[in-house]
């Protein structure tokens, strides 16, 4: 299936996907006419390529796969993907069979929303980047029914949303300088850590701006008192906030830094859903909320409104995805206290108009629903 014309079909008589869905041995969908009144799920897989290699401290690729969705009601259609960076345990596969096993024809009111996710959890445990294809095709849906975007719904003042960062990888002096160079719209700099070369990646980004970091260790800092002396070296160098600096599974340990640390020290992989956040508050400043971790805007909202209530910072990130997923994690920006949200930027073949940064700032579109465009439509 093309998909441009998977994208383009909105409104031109569009021959969905009855839920569940079945594949042939090629891997093309099985088509279905859905009745109107009813939600129909389709899907298509999606090969996101990197602009330059994807390095961190434990891995590196050049490509993400992806998962695209549509769901329609009555003619309406709303835009949802799935991106899956390895790390998530999530794959083209799990994502096809997940979404396969979806009846959501069952919903005659698509603004059931508490309903839809709990029927999803109980479909299958898990399965968090799918659930959020699902989740934000519905919001985008729900906001073109209701005419507006989700930050509007939200009650939220698209002046508050923050900068958002730029993502600099491990990688050579030389193309470290390059991306510094790509960065320049920029005001604050993403820098990905862990390995033992940290310090001369800092020093060669502040050998060409002195514009904020923030850092990223990815649980690459093993040792407490390293992790704590690299967050007193990083704070006299203009560092923000350190991001995930030990494994996950070291609670105590990260519980010791931050109560030490002259940086807030903020939870990444240590956190997936709402039942999360209170545990990261034992030993976390804040949380960055993804929506291919949270299940989809839904929970990202609920887990954002108990993070401040408990007096957390609140980071709003992405994965390398297209312009869908970002612009959809952007309506909760005027939440947040950081973004980042560069997924689409790291990528050469977006399909949507969506989310811009203009003088560095996230900047919402005024949109209905999510607020994206299909390009070429």
């Amino acid at each position: 299936m093309n998909r441009r014309k998977f994208l383009q079909a909105t409104g031109l008589g569009l021959v969905a996907l009855s839920s569940p869905i079945s594949f042939s041995a090629c891997g093309s969908p099985t088509r279905k006419t859905a009745p109107s009144g009813k939600l129909t799920l389709s899907f298509e897989p999606y090969e996101l390529k990197l602009r330059h290699s994807f390095n961190l401290a434990k891995y590196s690729r050049t490509t993400t796969p992806d998962v695209q969705v549509r769901l329609e009601y009555d003619g309406i259609v709303g835009y949802g993907e799935a991106s899956m960076p390895p790390y998530l345990g999530e794959s083209v596969e799990s994502v096809t069979k997940f979404l396969s096993q979806l009846d959501l024809a069952q919903f005659t009111d698509p603004f059931r929303i508490e309903d839809i996710h709990e029927y999803m959890d109980k479909v299958a445990p898990d399965n968090r980047a799918a659930k959020a294809s699902v989740d934000i095709a519905l919001h985008d849906l729900l906001g073109k029914i209701m005419g507006q975007p989700w930050y509007k719904i939200w009650g939220l003042n698209p002046e508050k949303a923050p900068d958002t960062s730029f993502t600099i990888g491990i990688d050579t002096a030389e193309v470290v300088r390059q991306k510094v160079d790509e960065a320049a719209p920029y005001n604050v700099l993403k820098v990905k850590m862990g390995l033992d070369n940290d310090k001369e990646l800092v020093e060669i980004i502040r050998s060409k701006t002195d514009r904020p970091i923030c850092v990223d260790a990815n649980q690459g800092w093993n040792d407490k008192e390293k992790a704590l002396e690299m967050c007193y070296w990083l704070a006299e160098r203009n560092c923000l906030f350190v991001e995930q600096p030990m494994p996950k599974e070291m609670i105590e340990e990260t519980a010791w830094v931050r109560e030490r640390s002259p940086l807030p020290i903020i939870a990444d992989e240590f956190l997936q859903r709402l039942p999360d956040v209170k545990r990261a508050s034992e030993a976390y400043d804040g949380i960055n909320i993804k929506l291919m971790k949270s299940t989809g805007m839904h929970e990202a909202y609920k887990m954002a409104v108990l993070a401040k209530s408990m007096g957390m910072k609140v980071m709003l990130g992405c994965m390398t995805e297209t312009s869908c997923a970002v612009t959809a994690a952007a309506q909760l920006a005027p939440m947040v206290d950081w973004a980042d949200l560069d997924g689409n930027l790291l990528i050469a073949n977006d399909i949507f108009d969506g989310i811009k940064i203009v003088n560095g700032k996230v900047t919402i579109p005024d949109r209905p629903g999510i607020g994206v465009v299909p390009l070429n439509s």
